[in-house]
């Protein structure tokens, strides 16, 4: 990375000047931290460094330091000069060309990282109830996370994805009964829900359960719904639930290694197991007839209550086996991703790991904001069961690809308006047709390559620029000296290029997928910039292969960071 090398080059600078006693008074164990920066004036150079704080240590003047530096750099296959603290960068044609040889060489492997601070990581995401529909925020979740595992992946992260079922609850006695009330509507029988807000709650009476009330009375017509068990309806309805889930998520390209189910963590044992060492090791007393963990011991506000007066569990209780239980499977990071009103939770859970002697530090959890849908610029409101706007609807109204995307470009912590009429425009507007835009583009160089030209008027063919031999030996067996004779108008769009290796780096360390987005949306718009100002395709045979050299490595980056975002890289639009 472009940026390593110079701030690994004013490095070796400040040690090679406090030898030479040209640096003041700083000392070779003085501490510092050097940021490289893109200068606000582009005719400085590409990269800078501000090394004004290192006047601290030294005791003498910022430009005084960074003349100092300059005089024992290297120069090699860049430009230097100094600008008050500032010292500015400018790279060598050879560096840019070594950056397309670079991509070329590696294609799908171009910005993947080395592994060498590789973890084994469980990352959870959504885990919904199995009680209905996913809505929005789920979506959310779900596109967040599985471009968040495929981000660590490359990486070189060990990554597990995994979705914990929460079926323990009264919520599936719930999820029975309601089915059970649907049942017997389609029956023809004269019953509904309460009309009684406090009653109703304790039902789900969303329109989602009659068509599996329907598939019940199809598959089950032995069944008296009014005498039979009613656990008979729960676990019916509950693996109707988690089907129609399941299956929307891998058609929303979303794929967990497990789904791991809160109730046979609570037949396993390990839920009694955990809250036994707890009270063995001291970290549990009752009051009010309840069990209380003693949370503030390790940093929480309060202490928690983990079983209740009447000897039932709380969520924390399963929550603390089940964390528990991931650092036992040998995962070095447990991530989360939660919805922003878990803040208060997570303090009492790493308390928890920690009471039962795991590095809370290995736990980390993401806290997301929600989702505004917007239509025709008003907000719609969804409600958690009845006539609220499904992830469904919201698919099958703009496509996977947009909604996805749409998903991952802001930041986790912020709110998120969704406009649903800007998703599904064709126009620059929109970021996710941009983007794919510019990669329809750059196929359709390629094709036009080896394709021959029509006349429109006269019908009158003439050769293609080269054969699909010629194309495919410029690609494999590229000569980076090619790249030189377009470096003039190619620069920025070069730099770009070889920013993706960073970005990587530091969405990954960061955990954050937004910065992909802006990074392709930045690369798609410095490639549009290029094309409308140069002919790829010339008589210049030799300008023409430099092109296309170029337009190639803009491909595979474009491609690799749409895998990551798991949005569709299409040739043609």
């Amino acid at each position: 990375m472009l940026k390593d090398f110079f701030l690994k080059e004013v490095e070796k600078g400040v040690n090679e000047a406090i030898k030479a006693g040209t640096l003041g008074q700083m000392g070779i164990n003085d501490n510092y931290t050097l940021i490289v920066e893109k200068p606000k004036n582009a005719d400085f150079g590409d990269f800078a460094i501000n090394v004004s704080s290192l006047a601290r240590a030294a005791k003498i003047a910022p430009p005084m330091i960074a003349n100092a530096i300059v005089e024992k750099l290297s120069k090699d296959n860049y430009t230097v000069s100094v600008v008050g603290g500032f010292i500015n960068f400018k790279v060598s044609d050879s560096l840019l060309a070594d950056t397309i040889e670079e991509i070329l060489d590696k294609k799908e492997n171009y910005g993947r990282g080395d592994g060498k601070d590789s973890e084994k990581i469980l990352l959870e995401y959504v885990s919904a109830n199995p009680t209905g529909p996913f809505h929005i925020g789920h979506g959310r979740w779900a596109a967040m996370g599985s471009a968040l595992a495929n981000l660590l992946k490359f990486y070189g992260h060990e990554v597990y994805q995994e979705f914990y079922i929460n079926d323990a609850g009264s919520q599936i006695q719930k999820l029975g009964n309601s089915l059970k009330i649907r049942i017997q509507q389609e029956l023809g029988e004269n019953v509904d829900f309460p009309t009684d807000e406090i009653e109703r709650k304790n039902f789900y009476p969303g329109d989602y359960l009659i068509p599996v009330a329907k598939k019940f009375l199809e598959e089950k017509p032995e069944v008296d719904v009014h005498t039979c068990d009613i656990q008979i309806l729960c676990d019916y309805a509950k693996a109707e639930m988690e089907a129609c889930q399941r299956k929307l998520l891998e058609g929303f390209r979303v794929h967990f290694d497990k789904f791991y189910s809160e109730l046979d963590l609570h037949k396993s044992g390990k839920v009694e197991k955990r809250y036994k060492e707890l009270m063995d090791k001291g970290y549990l007393y009752e009051q009010d007839g309840a069990m209380w963990f003693k949370s503030t011991q390790y940093g929480d506000d309060q202490d928690r209550v983990i079983k209740k007066a009447d000897g039932s569990n709380t969520y924390l209780t399963a929550d603390i086996a089940y964390h528990a239980d991931k650092f036992d499977r040998g995962f070095d990071r447990l991530i989360d991703i939660w919805g922003a009103d878990h803040h208060g939770y997570i303090p009492r859970v790493k308390a928890s790991l920690e009471a039962l002697g795991y590095n809370p530090d290995k736990l980390e959890v993401l806290l997301g904001q929600l989702v505004n849908l917007l239509i025709d610029g008003n907000e719609v409101r969804m409600g958690k069961r009845k006539n609220m706007v499904t992830l469904d609807d919201l698919i099958e109204e703009v496509g996977v690809d947009a909604t996805r995307y749409w998903m991952e470009m802001r930041n986790i912590d912020m709110t998120l308006d969704f406009d649903i009429e800007l998703a599904k425009r064709s126009t620059d507007e929109n970021p996710v047709f941009y983007v794919q835009y510019a990669y329809a583009r750059v196929c359709s160089i390629l094709r036009n390559a080896v394709r021959e030209k029509v006349n429109p008027e006269t019908g009158e063919k003439s050769p293609a620029p080269m054969t699909q031999d010629e194309l495919d030996n410029l690609i494999n067996h590229f000569d980076k000296n090619l790249i030189l004779k377009t470096t003039d108008t190619a620069k920025t769009l070069i730099l770009k290029l070889e920013e993706f290796k960073s970005v990587i780096s530091l969405s990954a360390q960061n955990r954050t997928v937004y910065t992909i987005c802006r990074y392709v949306q930045e690369l798609a718009q410095e490639f549009h910039s290029f094309y409308n100002s140069n002919r790829v395709i010339s008589d210049d045979k030799e300008l023409m292969k430099a092109r296309l050299g170029l337009v190639e490595a803009i491909r595979i980056t474009l491609k690799n960071a749409l895998d990551i975002l798991a949005v569709s890289a299409p040739e043609r639009m």
